[in-house]
C-alpha cells in the first residue's frame, strides 16, 4: 500500500514497485484517513507511508492501528527519524527517493519476511538472541535487546522496562508491547505487567517470582499463566 498526498510521489513509488518481481500494489491512498478505512477491511504486507499529510499524519495513522503492517516511511523531513524508529519502522526514506535507496528498503522487508518464516518454522532461538527494540528516553533512543528484559510494568501511558542491568521509563502503552513481543518468550500476567517467561523461578498464591522480583498475577490472567506453567 502506498499512502501519500502528492501524486508525483505516488507515481514514483508505483514505477519503482513495478520493477520489483513478485510485488503488487494493493492500494494507493491520498491520505491517512482513506488508508485507515481500508486497513480495517484487509491487511497488506507492507506500507510505504508519507508522514506530513493533511487531517492525519502518517505517525498518527500508525499509532492508531491495533495491528500494524510493516512500515517504510517516505518523507521530505529528516527530523522524524527518531519517531520512525520508535514505531519500529523497517526503513526511513527521505525524498527525493532514488531507486537504489528504494531497493535497500525492499531488502530490509525481505529480511523481515525471512525472520517471520524462521519464527513460524520454530527456528527462533538465534533470532531472539539478536532481536532488539529502540525506546525514546529523555530525547534519546535506547537500544534494548529482548533477551535482556526481565519484566515490563505499565505506569498509565508509560512503561517501565526492567532489564538485567538497568531500568528505563518510556512513553508507550503496555498493550503495544504485548502485541510486539514474541508470545513464546513473554506473557502478560496482569493489566500492568508483562514478564519474561524464561525468568520465572517460582509461583505462590497470586505472585510470580522473576529473578529477585515478585510480580502480581491478575485474576483474569491467572488461568493463562497456570496453563503456561503446566505446558512448561
Amino acid at each position: 500500500m502506498i499512502i501519500d498526498d502528492e501524486p508525483p510521489a505516488q507515481e514514483l513509488l508505483r514505477s519503482y514497485v513495478s520493477r520489483i518481481e513478485h510485488f503488487e500494489i494493493a492500494a494507493i491512498c491520498n491520505n491517512a484517513l482513506e488508508a485507515f478505512a481500508l486497513l480495517q477491511k484487509s491487511m497488506v504486507d507492507v506500507i510505504f507511508l508519507d508522514i506530513s499529510m493533511p487531517q492525519m499524519s502518517g505517525l498518527e495513522l500508525i499509532r492508531s492501528l491495533p495491528q500494524r503492517p510493516p512500515v517504510i516511511f517516505t518523507t521530505a523531513y529528516r527530523e522524524y527519524g527518531a519517531d520512525g524508529y520508535e514505531l519500529d519502522a523497517l526503513d526511513y526514506l527521505v525524498k527525493p527517493i532514488t531507486f537504489d535507496r528504494f531497493l535497500k528498503a525492499i531488502a530490509k522487508f525481505n529480511q523481515y519476511k525471512l525472520y517471520l518464516s524462521h519464527h513460524e518454522s520454530g527456528q527462533l532461538a538465534n533470532a531472539f538472541e539478536q532481536a532488539y527494540m529502540y525506546f525514546k528516553v529523555n530525547k534519546e533512543l535506547a537500544k534494548i535487546f529482548l533477551r535482556e528484559i526481565v519484566y515490563i510494568e505499565s505506569i498509565k501511558d508509560y512503561i517501565k522496562i526492567i532489564t538485567d542491568s538497568r531500568s528505563l521509563v518510556t512513553y508507550q502503552r503496555i498493550s503495544y508491547m504485548e502485541e510486539k513481543l514474541p508470545e513464546s518468550k513473554f506473557l502478560r500476567v496482569h493489566k500492568s505487567y508483562i514478564i519474561a517467561v524464561d525468568r520465572v523461578s517460582g509461583f505462590s498464591n497470586d505472585l510470580v517470582s522473576i529473578d529477585k522480583f515478585s510480580i502480581p498475577v491478575g485474576r483474569s490472567y491467572k488461568q493463562k499463566f497456570i496453563e503456561y506453567l503446566r505446558g512448561s
